[in-house]
């Protein structure tokens, strides 16, 4: 395992210190273990040109200061951002004290072996703890998917890859998505794109998805959807990054309403691929593994404070691999949002000499993202409390440790 060290000095001017202010905890309540799975944060495009994006319209794509699929800089800005608020929420409830170093053993940062996930968890170190020595530890050889992250399929069954792929299609079966195959036409102008002109593929809405759920590979999918999720994904990108609202799929979405509708098209790329409980519990399996040792079966061994960076699939199969309970993410189109983070908190109640489970939804708007707003206690991110369907939560998103302890047990089975 490799230890990469960010300088400290990099992005140090982007830190604000603001005072804490109090978040509403029942009394007596104490956070004693936090683990984070996070996203990375912004990247270029993982098409490139010559790609299915160049295929699909006559239009020129703006170009990206980053290869295809990297981490930008502004990435990295945002990143620190919400270091620097983590840091911030941390020291308010007592985890880490303002001002001084963790000690070695209570912080653990691990991502998955590419540049984008490597490098946002550099950067939220370098927000949540500056100056300090706290390394990413990630596998040697970079560009290459670790195990723990690496989504793919690992029973090797012919009938598992035939219920795998029924489960997939059926999932897709349950999307409306005419509406946003119409639109996408429209504003890429798809009858005049070299797709249609050379290969006679003319019409998004009428083509037809194949999925796949081959051993050792990512579950998969060809046709219009794949298609779909590109474009989608890089306007989205787009705007994100900040590129003039003219050259944000040139111009041509002007309304929230209109990206509602395109939205649809790469979560429905998602939950399609990663949501269907027969793949989830497959793919996420050694991520699964990986925080219930954390959380529960070596806790007691566990440094206070871990990060986890990986992908959206990786975040997308773990809620449903977990059984989480349908969630609504206010101001975001993105279902699992770039830079978003799932944040495991066990806490104790010394009134009642028990231990309690929460989990929230930490992520940007797409407001602050594009703006890059600086996050503080003052103008937070977002928070969304999740409920696993195993664990209720109480008024204020509780639930009891060993109900937890047993959504986990029954998981990993």
């Amino acid at each position: 395992m490799k230890k990469t060290f960010l300088a400290a000095g990099v992005a140090a001017s982007l830190l604000m210190t603001t005072g804490a202010q109090a978040q509403t905890t029942p009394e007596g309540y104490q956070l004693q273990q936090v683990l984070i799975m996070s996203r990375h944060n912004l990247r270029a495009p993982l098409a490139n040109n010559g790609s299915v994006l160049e295929q699909s319209t006559p239009q020129k794509w703006p170009e990206w200061d980053v290869p295809g699929g990297q981490l930008t800089t502004k990435g990295g800005v945002l990143e620190v951002y919400m270091g620097h608020y983590v840091r911030e929420w941390l020291a308010e409830q007592g985890m880490v004290t303002s001002g001084e170093c963790p000690a070695p053993e209570t912080v653990y940062a691990y991502a998955n072996s590419l540049q984008r996930t490597v490098a946002t968890a550099q950067f939220f170190i370098t927000g949540a703890f500056p100056g300090c020595d706290v390394p990413v530890h990630h596998q040697e050889k970079m560009g290459t998917m670790d195990p723990t992250f690496n989504p793919v399929i690992t029973d090797n069954s012919p009938s598992f890859s035939q219920t795998a792929t029924t489960a997939m299609d059926k999932e897709r079966q349950q999307m409306q998505l005419a509406e946003s195959y119409k639109l996408l036409e429209q504003l890429t102008d798809y009858k005049d794109s070299p797709s249609c002109k050379e290969k006679q593929t003319c019409s998004l809405t009428d083509g037809k998805d194949s999925f796949s759920a081959k051993y050792q590979e990512e579950p998969g999918v060809s046709g219009p959807l794949k298609v779909g999720n590109s474009l989608v994904d890089a306007f989205t990108l787009q705007y994100y990054e900040g590129f003039p609202m003219d050259q944000v799929a040139w111009g041509e979405i002007k309304t929230d309403q209109q990206w509602r509708v395109l939205s649809r098209l790469k979560n429905g790329y998602q939950d399609s691929l990663f949501t269907s409980p027969e793949v989830a519990r497959n793919v996420a399996a050694p991520l699964v593994k990986y925080i219930d040792k954390a959380l529960v079966k070596e806790a007691d061994k566990t440094p206070k404070i871990t990060l986890l960076v990986g992908h959206d699939s990786n975040i997308a199969s773990l809620l449903t691999a977990l059984d989480f309970k349908p969630y609504e993410l206010h101001d975001q189109y993105e279902r699992t949002p770039i830079g978003g983070k799932i944040v495991f908190q066990r806490w104790h109640d010394s009134q009642r000499n028990s231990d309690l489970m929460k989990i929230e939804y930490l992520y940007q708007s797409s407001e602050q993202i594009r703006n890059a707003d600086k996050l503080t206690l003052q103008a937070p991110p977002q928070r969304v409390t999740l409920e696993l369907t195993g664990c209720p939560v109480d008024a204020n998103g509780f639930c009891p440790m060993d109900k937890f302890t047993a959504v986990m047990d029954e998981a990993v089975k």
